[in-house]
């Protein structure tokens, strides 16, 4: 497969200077995290370790922290909407049949499929889970994550950038064409909806190696344009003109919950884990994400 290189391609680096309305939500994160760690400090309470599905958490973590930024201290009125939110793209899934549905639920849902598909990963390759905590600790200690050292870890992103490669929310693009338009040797007529598997554009090995379908993190180590070689072969937030709008939000929230984790908690797959990733709108595991966490 070869894409042509019709625009420069975007990527996490680029969006990596969150603005100063994000960096405000910094409080609401915090907050969030820290109920939600709390929560499993209690479970792991006196026990050498805990089996835990993280997944409905880290629901319950992204529509408060969202609902705490958007509705201040009304903010179970937001966890309503968002309950709401889940249940209609559910309806909507089964009701279309659809991979792909544009709206806000994709900025709800980015940071739920990173941050559980991430701690899935971490728990398969202790290697790099022992890499991203020394790394949070080498830039926080013991200190509170704030803005600056968010946007300074560099493992942390790269492994977020690999498992968006390996698991993009959406797993597939959809666009309508609106006038004729000539795609190679093919000739497309006006009305015609193309539809672009992310995952498999993200795991085609002419584009990336023979080792597309690993887990490498490093493959990011000098940064996006380095590792898809200038072509348009990255691209879990969409494209332009309709690049993810919450991209940001959620790279954000998903950095301080990592860090939170990481500097708490180690954590294997549970022998009760059965990885079956489906889709209802977005990406997400259909069995819940089993791991034992043990309090460090």
């Amino acid at each position: 497969m070869v894409m042509a290189n019709s625009c420069a391609p975007h990527s996490i680096e680029k969006y990596s200077q969150i603005p100063y309305l994000t960096q405000g939500m910094l409080p609401a994160f915090n907050m969030s995290c820290s109920e939600m760690i709390a929560k499993w400090e209690g479970m792991v309470f006196q026990k050498a370790s805990c089996e835990l599905d993280v997944w409905p958490y880290l629901q319950t973590l992204s529509s408060e922290a969202i609902s705490r930024t958007a509705f201040g201290s009304s903010y179970e009125e937001g966890r309503l909407i968002f309950e709401l939110q889940t249940a209609q793209a559910e309806l909507a899934a089964q009701a279309a049949q659809s991979l792909y549905i544009p709206g806000s639920r994709w900025k709800f849902s980015l940071f739920r499929v990173l941050s559980v598909v991430t701690m899935v990963l971490l728990s398969k390759y202790p290697d790099w889970q022992v890499r991203a905590r020394e790394e949070v600790f080498h830039v926080f200690g013991n200190n509170k994550p704030d803005f600056e050292g968010l946007n300074h870890l560099k493992i942390v992103n790269m492994i977020f950038c690999e498992v968006l490669r390996l698991y993009p929310p959406a797993v597939a693009l959809g666009r309508t064409i609106y006038e004729e338009t000539k795609v190679g040797e093919m000739c497309l007529p006006a009305g015609v909806l193309l539809s672009l598997s992310l995952m498999v554009l993200q795991q085609d090995t002419e584009l990336w190696g023979d080792d597309a379908k690993e887990f490498k993190p490093e493959r990011f180590s000098e940064g996006v344009s380095k590792a898809t070689k200038g072509q348009v072969s990255y691209c879990p937030f969409g494209w332009v003109p309709r690049i993810c709008i919450g991209q940001n939000f959620a790279m954000l929230e998903a950095k301080m919950a990592l860090a939170m984790i990481l500097r708490r908690f180690s954590f294997t797959l549970s022998p009760s884990y059965a990885h079956a990733p489906h889709t209802v709108i977005t990406l997400q595991p259909q069995y819940g994400a089993h791991v034992m966490l043990q309090k460090l």
